[in-house]
């Protein structure tokens, strides 16, 4: 199979062939490297590795060039190749080119001239860009294949659970894809058996559930101790950064998940206002950084493995399972955080995975070329999920109650929205209707004033209104705000009951709840700020309490 190739490009022959060099001393094993010396003949390579159907994983463009400029270079190469990562070469007094490529190239790195020595400054960054391009991507003859509708709830589901889950797949849309009928007929599947999935040896699942794709992968799915010091609900942020801390500090740590890492971030297609990444991050790969990361240093981790409750037997933690069993632990933490609420338009709840999706559902964007959408919602997440839908769909309308979205949304993704010609904003409208015939066809929206609602043709709608706390496989006794989120802390003592529940000498610590030993992180607890980054700072936080906790028992 020929191997993926790296491109490099700039104008000065000097500095591509020190580059070129420096790239196939490296990488010469596993990676072909090639060079053009304009913007023009860049272009032209890309286009016939496309047309060969050949790999591009990185690509390196100087920006100052006659002709195309490095963004255009780099912008076209994503057009061709979506997952290829992107860096520029830039002189220190190129930073405002810099920052126009990152906004519009979507630019992954950027490097300084001169990069020596490479040992420190090139092949960290490149060594990184890399592995998070083998995780995304997939040769076509390879791997997993996922056979089913494309406007199936179920096969919405399998290619939900296995992308938020890291695991690269190719999805074959039976009514479009030329190979699904042969793969079936092959394996003797119908198309009752959809969605099917078809792994390297031969095998086939025939409408499986998410946990029996994580069996067959080889996933652990039980627990490899009797005891924990500290289990840990819900991998998003807060939890995957106190598996993080406490396996690191000795701490016998289960991180258990009912569907995913990464939680509502880690399908984030991009955050940009995380610290230490000026280029932004996706979801996806903070989520792989952070796994990785965890499991190196000692914790357990099971998915897809829920927990439907708790209960407390002389101070242990009782855990129910999903599937029934129980795990024992000294302490645990509630990182479960929150979904987006049902909308209550009719229409939404029966198309639900087939044309309605609630988050970014970035496994479905690919296929929405050439179509319109709309994204319900005015938060950080719905600005979001709108950029990353814009690369494939031919428009994507923001469906606003409010006047504008400067109350609710960060200025760079307004700016970004603003920069983006098909995106186009609807404020003061609602969605009173989503309908279609198996999947979404059309939607009704209203605007304020409007006395009847107009209907206009669309074929997905994302949802990111409201959300509701995933605490109810928490006992009574962890007490909870009037919206269902969890207490802790000095926010307990205004409560009535607290006095009642709480018998301890102590007061409760930051982040404890009104059940000794059992703490709260992230979006589940009451009165936190909803970003990243303060998930992260909980979650990590948390683990210097439990150390406290244990000390006392």
């Amino acid at each position: 199979m020929t191997k993926p190739f790296l491109l490099v490009v700039d104008d000065d022959p000097q500095v591509l062939a020190a580059v070129r060099r420096d790239l196939r001393g490296r990488y010469r094993e596993t990676y072909a490297v090639v060079s053009a010396s304009s913007g023009e003949e860049a272009v032209a390579t890309i286009r016939e590795l496309k047309t060969r159907g050949d790999a591009l994983a990185l690509v390196i463009s100087d920006q100052r060039m006659p002709g195309l400029q490095g963004t255009d270079v780099l912008a076209r190469s994503r057009e061709a190749f979506p997952l290829a990562r992107a860096v520029m070469l830039t002189a220190y007094s190129d930073i405002d080119a810099t920052i126009r490529a990152i906004n519009e190239a979507h630019l992954d790195h950027y490097l300084s001239k001169p990069w020596d020595p490479p040992e420190e400054r090139l092949f960290p960054v490149v060594d990184d860009l890399l592995d998070a391009w083998q995780a995304e991507y997939l040769p076509e003859a390879r791997g997993i294949r996922v056979v089913g509708h494309q406007w199936s709830p179920q096969s919405h589901a399998i290619k939900d659970f296995l992308a938020g889950n890291l695991v690269p797949y190719r999805w074959m849309d039976v009514a479009r894809h030329p190979d699904a009928s042969g793969l079936m007929d092959a394996a003797g599947v119908d198309a009752t058996d959809l969605p099917a999935v078809f792994f390297e040896d031969g095998s086939v699942l025939r409408r499986p559930e998410p946990h029996a794709v994580a069996a067959r992968l080889g996933r652990p799915l039980s627990a490899t101790h009797d005891l924990y010091d500290l289990v840990i609900v819900g991998a998003g942020p807060a939890g995957l950064a106190a598996a993080v801390y406490g396996a690191s500090e000795g701490l016998r740590t289960l991180l258990l998940d009912r569907h995913a890492p990464g939680g509502q971030a880690g399908s984030s297609s991009r955050i940009e206002n995380y610290l230490g990444f000026p280029t932004g991050v996706s979801g996806s790969e903070l989520t792989r950084r952070a796994v990785a990361q965890a499991q190196r240093l000692g914790a357990e981790f099971l998915v897809p493995i829920g927990v439907t409750g708790l209960s407390i037997h002389d101070g242990y933690k009782h855990l129910t399972l999903s599937d029934g069993r129980a795990v024992i632990a000294r302490t645990v933490l509630a990182a479960t955080g929150m979904a987006y609420r049902e909308h209550p338009a009719p229409g939404v709840s029966a198309l639900t995975g087939a044309g309605v999706y609630y988050g970014s559902a970035t496994t479905e964007a690919p296929v929405l070329a050439g179509r319109r959408v709309v994204v319900i919602g005015g938060g950080n997440s719905a600005g979001q999920s709108a950029v990353y839908l814009s690369r494939y769909a031919d428009e994507v309308q923001i469906v606003v109650r409010r006047d504008s979205l400067k109350d609710t949304m960060s200025q760079y993704l307004i700016e970004q929205i603003a920069r983006t010609p098909n995106i186009r904003v609807c404020p003061n409208t609602d969605v009173t209707g989503v309908h279609g015939a198996g999947r979404v066809e059309g939607v009704a929206l209203r605007t304020a004033g409007d006395d009847a609602s107009r209907t206009e043709a669309v074929d997905a709608v994302f949802v990111f209104i409201g959300t509701r706390p995933l605490g109810d496989w928490l006992p009574e006794d962890v007490l909870r705000d009037a919206k269902g989120f969890v207490l802790t802390g000095r926010d307990l003592a205004a409560e009535a009951a607290f006095a009642r529940a709480w018998k301890e000498r102590r007061d409760p610590m930051s982040l404890e709840t009104s059940v000794p030993g059992v703490f709260a992180a992230g979006d589940v607890r009451a009165n936190t700020m909803n970003r990243v980054a303060s998930a992260v700072g909980e979650g990590s936080m948390v683990v210097r309490f439990v150390h406290e906790y244990l000390a006392l028992t």
